[in-house]
């Protein structure tokens, strides 16, 4: 019911003509299991032209209905992935860190395929059930006892599948839970393979406890659910003969039938049982599929979607003076930790055009209130203002698009997205000759030659698309942390005051203090407070910072 509901809620309209089509292929094929028993009853003359009209009209229907309702699965796919994918995008950014990238990414690519798994066999089970629904009403109108005997078996047979498939799906459950954590090991192993592949112990440890461990929930519960589905398929084919059986030679002890008429009834349920297999066979598919598609609703519902700040009246000043942070908080659980780190009150005035050093200890706060004034969080109390205009849901996102960040833990796309201007190309090169990458790296159409380069170029690569977006503030996580010492110069001591003199606001996280110096302010966090400026001594040799 779980993967109808999720089908019928993409369109209403295909599904119903999806319907219509399978039903009128499911008559077609009655029809012909009609014109062939009375073919066989010596009426062949009779029936022939019959027979050749729904011969013809057979593939037209079926074709149709497999067509609608494979396109009706295939779009209600991909309006699942682009659903699931804009909510992510949607949250609040608090929210995403929360639930963990291993959820997010065990509905795309566990959840996704499982469905589409059992939306492809949509099309074979509709039309199958439909033969096997006209099959039984011809059977009715040949003998209603017939009928109501193999009804009574049929609703027993379900009722003995029913008990395997229930045990089936609760272990189905758990392996896709189990999943979720074996998502996170796998993460795991490809972050940390280059410590795994340092520490033997650590590494047979990691194998036999973490991944073996989780891998094996998943292997056992996958295996149980498996054990009682086939018990339960074979008992649902059990079954589909017992119902020849009894048709044959149990029922005409009860009611006389001719020869004619039992092989009618013989040639009915051997034309069902393929059929019925089919029916019984698609079972664990769509089982398991439920299960995935209401893991992805509860995925969704669990994402509250932020407001779009596309309205209007969400335009902010461009040429705007000073953004401030009036008694600013925001609070989360540290990581490993039962208590609640709490960030602030911050209260802080940010000129336009100034060059800003944040420093303080590893845990101080120092990127999370990177991501507060860039409005990737939201604050839990006080206000972010940019000329006096407090920034909410309603223009977050215009406010975002004033900021352009490297973070430390960065992503690097392969191509310049959202950057389609005419001289794109020529912009990116003469800023690959300025970072000192374009011995190694090329732009054409946009898309980059390589991005495989070491950390510190890919930093600068990301700098790169900083300069192509061209915003009004440039919010720096320890980027030049992972540069050689001469490109470090060359980021201190040239682009920062490059940028500052084009008019940029700057924000640089940053522990190198001998750069200190070239900041109009070092602002120092500790323990989640702003607790002032940092005392800054110039020498003529070099510039550190004393705190």
């Amino acid at each position: 019911m779980k993967l109808l509901a999720f089908v019928a809620g993409y369109s209403r309209r295909i599904l119903v003509l999806a319907i219509l089509a399978g039903a009128l292929c499911g008559a077609c094929n009655t029809a012909l299991l009609v014109l062939i028993n009375e073919a066989l009853q010596r009426k062949r003359g009779a029936v022939m032209w019959s027979f050749a009209a729904v011969c013809l009209l057979l593939p037209f229907a079926r074709y149709h209905s497999e067509i609608l309702l494979t396109r009706l699965s295939q779009g209600a796919l991909f309006d699942l992935r682009v659903k699931i994918c804009r909510k992510i995008l949607g949250a609040p950014l608090r929210q995403i860190e929360e639930i963990g990238p291993s959820r997010a990414l065990t509905a795309l690519t566990d959840d996704v395929p499982v469905i589409t798994t059992a939306l492809m066999q949509i099309p074979i089970v509709c039309i199958n059930l439909v033969i096997v629904v006209g099959g039984l009403l011809y059977m009715g109108w040949m003998s209603p006892v017939m009928l109501a005997s193999v009804l009574a078996l049929i609703v027993l047979g379900i009722v003995g599948y029913q008990l395997p498939m229930s045990r089936a799906t609760r272990h189905f459950r758990r392996a896709r839970e189990a999943t979720e954590e074996l998502m996170k090991t796998f993460r795991a192993l490809t972050r940390g393979v280059k410590e795994l592949k340092l520490h033997a112990r650590r590494r047979e440890a990691f194998l036999a406890t973490s991944l073996e461990g989780e891998a094996g929930v998943v292997q056992a519960s996958n295996l149980r659910g498996m054990v009682a589905l086939t018990a339960a398929n074979g008992w649902g084919q059990g079954m589909v003969f017992t119902i020849i059986g009894v048709t044959l030679f149990v029922v005409p002890l009860f009611q006389e039938a001719s020869a004619e008429a039992s092989i009618g009834y013989a040639l009915v349920l051997l034309y069902l049982m393929t059929p019925m297999q089919v029916l019984i066979g698609a079972l664990p598919a769509l089982s398991r599929a439920g299960i995935a598609v209401q893991k992805v609703e509860d995925l969704g519902a669990s994402l509250k979607v932020e407001a779009s700040g596309a309205e209007a009246g969400a335009a902010l000043p461009e040429r705007w003076k000073r953004l401030e942070l009036a008694g600013v908080t925001h609070a989360y659980r540290s990581e490993g930790k039962d208590d609640t780190f709490t960030l602030g009150p911050i209260h802080l005035s940010v000129r336009r055009g100034e060059l800003i050093f944040l420093v303080g200890g590893n845990g101080s706060g120092k990127t999370t209130l990177a991501k507060l004034i860039a409005g990737l969080y939201a604050p839990e109390s006080g206000q972010i203002r940019l000329d006096g205009e407090a920034i909410t849901d309603r223009n977050r996102q215009a406010y975002r698009e004033l900021f352009s960040v490297v973070f430390f833990d960065f992503h690097l796309f392969e191509s310049l997205i959202g950057l389609d201007s005419p001289e794109l190309t020529q912009r990116a090169r003469g800023y690959l000759s300025r970072l000192q990458l374009d011995h190694k790296v090329s732009v054409e159409g946009g898309v980059l030659s390589t991005t495989s380069l070491s950390q510190g170029q890919r930093k600068r690569l990301a700098l790169l698309t900083a300069y192509l977006e061209d915003r009004p503030v440039y919010l720096f996580d320890e980027w030049a942390a992972d540069q050689d010492p001469v490109f470090k110069d060359v980021f201190y001591r040239q682009i920062l005051p490059e940028l500052r003199a084009s008019g940029k606001t700057i924000l640089v996280i940053s522990h190198d203090d001998r750069y200190f110096g070239l900041a109009d302010r070092v602002l120092k966090m500790d323990f989640g407070q702003l607790v002032g400026d940092a005392q800054v001594t110039v020498r003529s040799d070099e510039t550190y910072a004393s705190a």
